[in-house]
């Protein structure tokens, strides 16, 4: 395990101080799962932003294999 150092805004740290009585649980694990659940959002709207800019580059040939595909069903 890693030790940090952090500075939080006074607000902030007031907040999560009265969060941490209200819920139990340690500075230490509240702030870890934070920082995981943060990490995890990150990591997703990064995958998004990938996934928007391959889908942006493949468009207009998906666009014509499906009008393609729809020319063939068309024939049958």
């Amino acid at each position: 395990m890693k030790t940090l150092s952090l500075k939080l805004d006074n607000n902030i740290f007031d907040e999560t101080e009265d969060i941490l009585i209200k819920i139990k649980k340690s500075r230490n694990r509240y702030i870890n799962e934070a920082v995981d659940y943060y990490n995890r959002l990150n990591r997703r709207n990064l995958i998004y932003k990938q996934l928007s800019r391959e889908s942006k580059l493949v468009k207009k040939e998906s666009l014509a294999v499906l009008a393609e595909f729809e020319t063939l069903q068309d024939e049958n």
